[in-house]
């Protein structure tokens, strides 16, 4: 459970989850560092909520930029009691279309940045022995689809970056939440949303309709980003916040049909699984 006067450091706030997210922390009492690559785009939570709110530039991708904005926030509020690493983006197109420097610039800003924050973070939260870490992924960090292989890649990272995480700081009293958001109502399938510049034709029918599908769902999604902020502050406010927080009613059916899934392959194949271990007693 966060205290009552924890101060918040959350990423990518220039729009979507993020700024939703500020703003609800913000509309709660709490003190939050709104960082943005240009902190012009957050100047309004700053005219709304006055020293509460503190706007810092900040490109993840940068190691040096992540233990700059953590020494002015404690130097502006004494700690950094939440960080949430919500900077990131898509990325479509067939595993065989995808176009390396493109890839791993999305690498750089979904897994790497999330991890230069967490190293810049975890050295003043071990010596409070106070903080908790929150990492939005997503559903696609659960689930699968095709011609959204990259993301997937990226967001299956920080599922086993925070679950690891959780085991290693939870000795120092530190908590660790990974949310799962579905497709909620923000920009990330808009104009955030990068695509390959190759299209292949053997892939038209598949995984071609499968990206334009997505692109399309922009502006349809069902999930309310205030609500699904409201959601993260609730989870982080209980006596016990929960290491996996799926949010949006699409994930959780996602997800419970994935559980099922993958039941049904291990039940299937579970003589042959066990069937692997060594038998002293025989030769094989």
């Amino acid at each position: 459970m966060i205290g009552t006067d924890a101060v918040w450091l959350i990423t990518g706030c220039s729009k979507g989850l993020g700024r939703a997210l500020a703003q609800q922390a913000l509309k709660s009492g709490y003190r939050v560092v709104v960082t943005a690559r240009d902190p012009s785009a957050v100047g309004g939570l700053v005219t709304e909520y006055g020293d509460a709110a503190l706007p810092v530039a900040l490109d993840v991708t940068k190691p040096n930029q992540a233990v700059a904005v953590i020494e002015v926030a404690e130097a502006r509020f004494g700690a950094v009691d939440v960080l949430v690493n919500n900077a990131g983006y898509g990325y479509v197109g067939a595993i065989e279309e995808g176009e390396d420097a493109d890839v791993r610039a999305m690498f750089e800003t979904n897994i790497f940045g999330t991890w230069n924050m967490i190293k810049a973070v975890l050295p003043g939260m071990r010596e409070r022995r106070r903080g908790h870490i929150v990492n939005i992924s997503s559903v696609g960090g659960l689930t699968t689809f095709p011609a959204v292989g990259f993301y997937h890649m990226a967001k299956f990272a920080v599922e086993g970056l925070s679950e690891t995480l959780a085991k290693e700081v939870a000795p120092f009293g530190l908590g660790v939440t990974v949310v799962e958001p579905g497709a909620f109502r923000t920009d990330f399938r808009g104009s955030s949303m990068r695509q390959s510049g190759v299209r292949l034709p053997a892939y038209a029918d598949t995984a071609g309709k499968a990206r334009d599908n997505v692109l399309a769902g922009h502006g349809k999604q069902q999930g309310d980003p205030v609500l699904g902020s409201k959601a993260i502050i609730t989870a982080l406010e209980a006596d016990n916040p929960p290491l996996h927080l799926v949010i949006g009613g699409d994930a959780l059916d996602l997800v419970r049909q994935k559980l099922v899934d993958l039941r049904r392959d291990l039940d299937t194949w579970e003589d042959l699984t066990r069937s692997t271990n060594f038998r002293e007693a025989e030769k094989v």
